[in-house]
């Protein structure tokens, strides 16, 4: 489901003689690899964590599938047919957040662009190479379904617009980041990071220094950056490199600018990092959508406007543009780097 052209996590954990353990849980879970890092305590402890936290994620995984049997899919069947659905306040609470961030990025970020994500066979497992008529992409262009077509009456859902088909893959990552940080949060670990498919949080510090992270080439087996992760941050990126096809010579990923209808072919991948305060997780999955729709040119007014401070985008010529903060972090950690404090782990 949640499958997207993200951020592949290198981490690199201290190694110092008397540290704690840390222990791995791993899952498949939003048809990506799952990894929750647990500092301190007892293996069989961080185990029955681990597992806790999975089953929130295939929850997560089984309620808000944009294809397969699931509440969102009920509720699209719902509003293609102009009929209201009973939803749930949990459901209710991340629609009206993900407007929020919509109506913010001018409609850059726009989930209810689900008939243009299908036309173009992304939502499936298997990707192939797809040329839809101009025509049926100009249809759903046309209809201009957003988030602001949804009316609410307690978590009863209805829409005035047939033509809105939610999908979010590009922010239902970033809400089990927060609710694994939540769980582990309840649980008083002493730290921990989760990592879903390149998707990343942290909680607490893992000894003497926060997480370290690293953040992929998107045309390389290498990294283009290394990061410190801190308390209640979150990392997410946004990349045409694993959910994409080729056709015709271009390089055709699975975010869709809903102003034209058509694959972004200027940028490989968008970073950011949100850092504190409410729902870093739903921050850093949603925000990169719109940067990387908005390419090279015109990034940094949007993220000024989004209140980024810490943004890294790779364009498609492999130029790497950052903002000074984020060149700032990357700085402080390539010191601790070449002091040699870290060791690869994995």
């Amino acid at each position: 489901m949640f499958t997207r052209t993200l951020l592949a996590l290198l981490l690199f954990l201290t190694a110092c003689s008397g540290e704690e353990r840390l222990y791995k849980t791993r899952g498949h879970v939003f048809g990506t690899t799952v990894d929750i890092t647990i500092y301190g305590g007892s293996q069989q402890r961080a185990d029955l964590l681990g597992a806790e936290v999975l089953r929130e994620f295939d929850r997560l995984h089984r309620k808000f599938h944009a294809w397969e049997p699931s509440m969102l899919t009920a509720l699209n069947d719902s509003i293609a047919k102009g009929e209201p659905m009973r939803a749930d306040a949990e459901m209710v609470g991340l629609l009206k957040s993900a407007e929020k961030l919509s109506v913010r990025s001018g409609l850059l970020f726009n989930p209810t662009i689900g008939h243009l994500i299908r036309l173009w066979g992304f939502q499936k497992n298997d990707i192939g190479a797809q040329g839809p008529p101009a025509a049926e992409i100009k249809r759903w262009v046309d209809a201009r379904p957003s988030l602001s077509d949804l009316r609410y009456n307690g978590n009863i859902i209805s829409s005035v617009n047939p033509a809105v088909m939610i999908d979010l893959g590009g922010y239902a990552k970033g809400y089990a980041l927060d609710r694994a940080a939540a769980l582990l949060r309840e649980a008083h670990v002493k730290a921990a990071l989760v990592n879903i498919g390149g998707n990343v949080i942290a909680i607490g510090q893992p000894g003497e220094r926060p997480w370290q992270v690293g953040i992929r080439d998107p045309r390389g087996a290498g990294t283009v950056a290394q990061i410190a992760l801190r308390d209640n941050e979150a990392i997410g990126t946004s990349g045409d490199y694993e959910r994409y096809f080729m056709k015709d010579g271009k390089r055709r990923p699975h975010i869709i600018d809903p102003r034209s209808g058509y694959p972004i072919d200027l940028v490989a991948s968008v970073t950011i990092i949100a850092s504190g305060g409410r729902a870093p997780g739903l921050r850093s999955d949603g925000h990169s959508k719109p940067l990387f729709i908005t390419g090279p040119r015109d990034w940094q007014a949007l993220a000024e406007k989004l209140d980024l401070k810490e943004v890294l985008m790779v364009d498609a010529q492999r130029n790497v543009h950052m903002t000074a903060a984020m060149q700032a972090r990357i700085a402080g950690a390539e010191r601790h780097e070449h002091a040699g404090t870290w060791q690869a782990r994995e």
